[in-house]
């Protein structure tokens, strides 16, 4: 399976099953901006961005655009009822202080214990640590997603980071195009596949052991 929208968009609709009602969610770029698109209606979610925004809406319709609203990626998006923006060290405070319920963020590795390294390959143009950082350390659940290899083939769940670290064991839950792991105090837990997926397949792409969940739940394509 490659990663094509369809496989994007199911690992974002399962990323949006950990959000509830209520809460304060900072999404990373990348698939886990598709998040929102898989909330129902009546989950009343704040979104809350590094830039300043909380209570971001979804991307305005052509020719509606709003200069001075953008996300963390610079953007378009529009303001929810009840929204409100402020300068990045506000945005920040609020993340430091732990307001943030949930963050969804992509990576390039995981280590078996929780370790996110998502900031930099050595020797390549550096897309800078962002909020990463303070949002891993932080946030009240973190989630990553992002592909189980790399584009060549290596697994990005390891048993030790070999890239540099952007936070050490702060990681919840990790989804991934094959699989879903919860992190736990002795190492990774396999609790979902994805279909068409064997644990087999999972095994023989994951760079670490892990356990698995008495009960698996089978997640259709």
């Amino acid at each position: 399976m490659g990663m094509g929208v369809d496989v994007r968009n199911q690992m974002a609709k399962r990323a949006a099953e950990e959000i509830q009602n209520g809460m304060v969610v900072n999404l990373g770029i990348g698939i886990p901006s598709l998040v929102p698109n898989h909330l129902s209606k009546e989950t009343m979610v704040m979104f809350h961005a590094e830039n300043g925004i909380t209570g971001m809406g979804p991307s305005p319709e052509k020719g509606k655009e709003d200069e001075n609203l953008c996300n963390a990626g610079g953007f378009p998006v529009t303001l929810n009822n009840g929204g409100s923006y402020c300068d990045s060290a506000i945005a920040f405070g609020m993340i430091r202080r732990g307001r943030v319920d949930i963050t969804i963020l992509g990576s390039l590795q995981v280590s078996q214990y929780g370790d996110l390294a998502n900031w930099i390959v050595p020797g390549k143009k550096v897309p800078g640590m962002g909020g990463a950082m303070e949002l891993a350390q932080k946030a009240g659940k973190v989630i990553v997603v992002m592909n189980h290899c790399d584009k060549h083939g290596h697994p990005k769940i390891v048993q030790s980071c070999s890239l540099p670290l952007t936070s050490a064991g702060c990681v919840d839950l990790v989804v991934t195009d094959l699989a879903v792991f919860m992190v736990t105090e002795v190492g990774l837990l396999l609790i979902e596949l994805f279909a068409p997926y064997s644990l087999d397949a999972v095994v023989n792409k994951t760079g670490c052991e892990f356990k698995v969940a008495e009960t698996v739940r089978k997640i259709p394509y």
